[in-house]
């Protein structure tokens, strides 16, 4: 059974330039276009002159309106999921009607283009071999702190959204749970014409924020950088990898001495250490 295709379009975080060829193309040509907000879109479908119905799919109506958009896919009509700005899904709605396509075995096919994270990662001069998208976080301060001392050791860059309303806020949470010396970054309204790409410490940042030079109005993206220091091994693992160094060079049961002195763990857990390492049964413990 045949059925039509949801497409993923991404779409500008600002410049209307950025719209891709093949999404225009792809926007003109399916039947209907799902999107956050209806009006945001239609001003951007109207700007290149395309006249596809919308229909609106966000947070508050996600769950009511997929089963009528699966039905619709399954009648062999194309539907283009948007969201108000970059690519759907990210931070944004979509994913209950992508998980139930999916279930169908309904094509899916992803239109690339803008996210503000990769956008703001390009242009951050920090590490971006490996990096950790972190979204929004908690509204409630305790829980956004709660949230950062969780990140405190994460050695990957990472990228947060921040509401305007809330930049401050979570600038200062930032700084007092990473460091005030935390390498990062802030952009605000990327791809706009007030675009701004600030590289600075998280406490240099907190301050041109009070100051003004970086003001408190638009979107904004807060990279920061992951933490330099090196984590200590758990116990259990650095017992491990000792055990497997000191029974290729002593006898066994004085490695297990060793080793539950040095870790600070109970011998006869060493010794059961040893036996799975050297494949010996499992029987008595540590003499």
């Amino acid at each position: 059974m045949s059925s039509g295709t949801l497409f993923i379009i991404a779409t500008p975080i600002g410049n209307l330039g950025d719209l891709s060829p093949r999404a225009r193309q792809i926007l003109t040509e399916v039947e209907l276009v799902a999107a956050e907000d209806t009006r945001h879109t239609g001003r951007l479908l109207s700007h290149f002159g395309i006249k596809t119905p919308l229909l609106a799919l966000h947070d508050h109506n996600e769950r009511d309106v997929v089963a009528g958009l699966i039905t619709n896919l399954q009648d062999n009509l194309s539907v283009a999921l948007v969201s108000d700005a970059g690519t759907p899904l990210i931070s944004d709605p979509g994913f209950r009607l992508v998980q139930a396509a999916h279930r169908q075995r309904i094509r899916v096919s992803p239109v690339p283009g803008p996210s503000a994270a990769v956008v703001a990662m390009s242009a951050a001069g920090l590490p971006s071999d490996r990096y950790c998208f972190e979204g929004f976080l908690p509204a409630k301060r305790k829980a956004r702190r709660d949230r950062l001392i969780e990140l405190r050791t994460e050695c990957r860059s990472m990228v947060f959204f921040a509401a305007v309303h809330r930049i401050r806020d979570v600038l200062e949470d930032l700084a007092d749970t990473f460091g005030n010396d935390r390498e990062a970054f802030i952009g605000r309204e990327l791809t706009k014409m007030h675009e701004q790409c600030v590289a600075a410490s998280l406490g240099e940042l907190l301050v041109q924020v009070d100051g003004g030079a970086i003001p408190s109005k638009g979107e904004f993206v807060i990279i920061a950088g992951g933490s330099r220091d090196v984590p200590v091994a758990a116990p259990a693992l650095l017992a491990a990898k000792l055990l497997r160094e000191l029974i290729t060079v002593l006898p066994a049961k004085q490695a297990v001495v060793i080793v539950s002195r040095v870790c600070g763990l109970n011998r006869n857990a060493v010794y059961r250490e040893m036996l799975a390492l050297t494949g010996q049964p499992g029987a008595g413990g540590a003499s």
